[in-house]
């Protein structure tokens, strides 16, 4: 006796310590597989941001394996049954000697289900699931974003010979919107005005997409580019409480068709003006005027 032989039992060759091995690995005579479930689908949804601020019930339609009702899911015809597979012994597995190796594979009779179908289906062929047209309803929660997933349970590809169902992912996509974009909970609108305004100062109104009226009070002297922001009018918080805040982008908007009397008034403001009317007009050319002299000294 070498090592590992004798009195203290052990193995008696390389091909028992392979067959402790490979059988504790891959479990003692095998082992049926498991059915696997349903695959998981996706589906896209195109929803608008009035849809998207306020949710909606919607409906699905689409077209997805479903368990087979005459044979519910089992792929044999009613009446018949399954028995157990010849060629693995109702293992699932099958075992073959690779030279020292003792190898397990998957029964390519039974694909690992350790049985057969005595009689396949004729509704499904034996697949325990059918293709047909389902109409799911679908709740859009408010605040969702483009990227937002809502997962179905349940309602994903049946699973074969009656395996569970896998799941539906709706993902959920947003319309571009003709006066509002949108970052996160906040919604950004660009709003042009006209200049007097602007040197002036006064309100505008914004209808929101709650359909309330927002008004904006506009400063005097505000430049072209100024943000302001109006708090908790934005977009609702998706499953929280709250909602964003609504930036308005201010865009000075200078007039391209003036009546006599408007050019009238124009120039007699024009002749008026000292400079200071427009402090960063006026430090621009100062400066050039600095670079000016230096060049020329």
């Amino acid at each position: 006796g070498g090592p590992g032989a004798g009195a203290g039992g052990g193995f008696s060759d390389l091909g028992d310590i392979f067959e402790t091995i490979f059988g504790s690995a891959f479990g003692q005579g095998g082992g049926r597989q498991q059915a696997r479930r349903g695959a998981d689908l996706r589906y896209d949804m195109e929803v608008s941001l009035e849809e998207a601020f306020h949710g909606k019930q919607a409906e699905v339609q689409i077209e997805v394996s479903t368990r087979c009702e005459p044979c519910d899911g089992s792929g044999a015809e009613p009446g018949t049954g399954t028995r157990r597979c010849n060629l693995c012994g109702g293992h699932g597995q099958v075992r073959a000697q690779q030279g020292f190796f003792m190898v397990e594979r998957t029964c390519p009779t039974c694909h690992g289900r350790g049985e057969v179908i005595e009689k396949p289906c004729r509704s499904c062929r034996g697949e325990g699931r059918v293709d047909k047209p389902q109409t799911l309803d679908v709740s859009i929660p408010p605040g969702v974003d483009t990227g937002t997933r809502i997962r179905l349970a349940g309602k994903g590809e049946a699973g074969p010979f009656g395996a569970p169902p896998g799941d539906l992912y709706i993902f959920i996509h947003i319309r571009r919107h003709s006066v509002f974009d949108r970052d996160g909970t906040t919604l950004i609108t660009r709003v042009p005005i006209t200049f007097t305004t602007a040197a002036l100062g006064g309100e505008i109104e914004l209808p929101g997409l709650d359909g309330e009226v927002t008004t904006v009070s506009i400063p005097a002297g505000i430049q072209s580019g100024k943000q302001l922001r109006k708090r908790g009018v934005g977009m609702p918080v998706l499953q929280g409480r709250g909602r964003g805040d609504l930036v308005i982008e201010i865009m000075v908007e200078t007039p391209t068709k003036l009546s006599a009397r408007q050019k009238e008034l124009l120039q007699e403001l024009q002749a008026t003006e000292t400079g200071e009317e427009c402090p960063q007009s006026k430090g621009f050319f100062d400066r050039i005027k600095e670079v000016w002299d230096g060049l020329t000294e």
